[in-house]
């Protein structure tokens, strides 16, 4: 029986940079106590099994030391003004998977000679956040009014995500990794990332957070893609102190884009109490109740020591009423959803014409069966 000549300091790191505990391992690993300690090594058919369990690739369990694991974009992502440390697999493994994607579309579009995006990097950090807002807004055709006449969040949210993908964006909303429902993204870890391209930028949406806070999210995202800077973070409506420059700004064209300064005016009414206020311009502009006491702040009808205790006040709210997206709905539209309209419909064609292999296009759309590609190729009008 061959053994697996692994350092028990390597089977450590592993498990920590997978964020579980050795317990939640213990009852698959009868032995993992020993490797841990040096008294006995994994086989190699083991240690390919712990590999997979803790979802690092095999090959690094048999490095001298743990490897220095960069993101492969700029991180924004902050604690108190601090960038956050280690990415988990699950973050890893979805930009790689959304780079990917994009590095295909990008050729696709090239070879179908599909124009570059003017709007790509149109923008700079001195440009008025309230300036680029109206152009992303008239880009799109994202009326407050058809906003107003969605009847759910979730309404709202297909139809912002069906305008930037009509506008060329690739917007893909996951709350897993590819269909693993037993790998959660984390909500706490990151709410959305953007990756910039002159034919295929794409925006990558944390679907295991609310369908509110994913309007915020998108509408942050899409600011960096106007700005033309890939990036990694947590957007929140928050207006905080130690954040980058960056991430300000985008926040405050996310804020104007929801929710128009001049718009919110028009709807206060005077001696309103502040619950009812929050929950009827919520419903009004289909944003979190967040991004309403943002812009409360924003247009004067809340000093900052009142919207600091209505902050956390909702904070509570939110989380006593837990709002995160639930599972179910129809497979297709929620595989659509994960990889996008736009890129499952080119994709589809593609390989129909046999520019792309069957198996990668199974690969990054994250299916197993053909009859699953077929059924995917008829919701996005390419097979009959």
């Amino acid at each position: 029986m061959t053994r697996a000549p692994v350092k028990p300091e390597m089977l450590r790191w592993a498990i920590e940079r997978a964020r579980v505990s050795p317990d939640d391992l213990s009852a698959r690993f009868k032995k993992l106590e020993e490797w841990l300690q040096g008294d006995v090594q994994p086989t190699l058919k083991q240690l390919d099994a712990f590999a997979n369990a803790v979802h690092v690739p095999v090959g690094y369990l048999f490095l001298p030391e743990p490897p220095e694991e960069q993101l492969p974009i700029p991180d924004f992502r902050t604690v108190a003004g601090r960038p956050l440390e280690r990415p988990s697999p699950n973050l890893l493994e979805m930009i790689y998977a959304c780079q990917e994607r994009q590095s295909w579309y990008a050729e696709f579009a090239r070879l179908y000679q599909e124009p570059a995006l003017p709007f790509v990097g149109s923008a700079t950090l001195d440009t008025a956040p309230e300036v680029v807002a109206a152009r992303i807004r008239d880009t799109l055709g994202f009326s407050i009014e058809e906003r107003r006449d969605c009847a759910t969040w979730t309404d709202a949210l297909r139809l912002f995500i069906r305008r930037a993908d009509d506008s060329g964006i690739l917007v893909m909303v996951s709350g897993i990794v590819f269909s693993n429902t037993n790998r959660r993204l984390d909500v706490d870890e990151f709410r959305g990332f953007a990756l910039v391209d002159r034919r295929a930028p794409l925006v990558f949406i944390n679907g295991a957070d609310s369908k509110a806070a994913q309007m915020f999210t998108l509408a942050h995202e899409l600011a960096h893609i106007w700005l033309g800077t890939s990036a990694l973070s947590n957007a929140s409506a928050q207006p905080a102190g130690g954040v980058r420059r960056e991430e300000v700004w985008c926040n405050k064209v996310a804020a104007e884009l929801l929710m128009p300064l001049d718009a919110v005016r028009a709807e206060l009414q005077p001696n309103e109490p502040l619950a009812d206020t929050l929950r009827r311009l919520a419903r009004q502009f289909k944003v979190s109740t967040l991004v309403v006491l943002r812009r409360l702040l924003d247009a004067g009808h809340l000093t900052r020591p009142q919207f600091d205790a209505a902050w956390q006040d909702e904070l509570d709210h939110i989380r006593e009423i837990s709002q995160g997206a639930s599972g179910g709905g129809n497979f297709y539209r929620t595989t659509l959803s994960r990889v996008s309209h736009r890129f499952t419909k080119a994709l589809v064609v593609s390989t129909l014409e046999g520019q792309t292999l069957y198996r990668d296009a199974f690969r990054m759309l994250g299916v197993r069966k053909t009859e699953t590609f077929n059924n995917l190729g008829r919701e996005v009008g390419v097979m009959m």
